[in-house]
């Protein structure tokens, strides 16, 4: 009796530690789904480590045929991939390209190490990426442009305004002048 019940109290004790173990190593280890999806993301890092440039290219309406003529005709630096924006998305958080996560929707081809770009007509090469960066969004430079147009407008104004004063004084006897002039005090009791 004594072995049966010493039996089943180490088979018990056996299943429960390597239910214990099943579970600990389900909490240290991605599930089986999860895998393709880090492979993909590490293979993205991987690229973005030496990237100096890196675009989001909107690519929907293209064929295969397209993206890879595009291919072909890029210098030997530069690289083309089409990934799932969710890859690239977990592939640039936490790094120095994290500012490009809202970018990575809808149909999206990406360039890495370009050997340059247009922007408003100007051709920018990887050197001078940083004045793209420090330039102002349109937004602020209409703001800058129509900050500039207004203020002669102003001044021509207050200009105006003080002449209209002036005359409107010079206008007046000068005993309403002197009232206009000396502050309003109260009566005395």
């Amino acid at each position: 009796m004594h072995t049966r019940i010493a039996s089943r109290t180490l088979a018990a004790a056996t299943a429960a530690a390597m239910t214990s173990v099943r579970i600990s190593s389900r909490s240290m280890l991605p599930s089986i789904g999860k895998v393709p999806e880090m492979v993909r993301q590490a293979a993205l890092r991987r690229e973005l480590e030496g990237c100096q440039l890196l675009a989001g290219i909107w690519c929907h309406g293209l064929t295969v045929a397209q993206l890879r003529s595009i291919r072909s005709s890029l210098p030997p630096t530069a690289r083309l991939l089409v990934t799932k924006n969710s890859d690239m998305a977990g592939a640039v958080a936490g790094t120095r390209w994290e500012a490009l996560r809202p970018c990575a929707r809808g149909m999206n081809a990406w360039l890495f190490d370009f050997t340059g770009a247009v922007y408003e007509g100007r051709l920018y090469g990887p050197d001078d990426f940083a004045q793209l960066e420090a330039m102002p969004t349109s937004a602020q430079s209409y703001q800058y442009l129509l900050g500039c147009l207004q203020m002669p407008a102003v001044n021509v104004l207050a200009v105006l305004r003080a002449r209209q004063e002036a005359m409107t004084q010079a206008d007046k006897p000068p005993a309403e002048a002197e009232d206009a002039a000396a502050p309003a005090t109260a009566p005395e009791k």
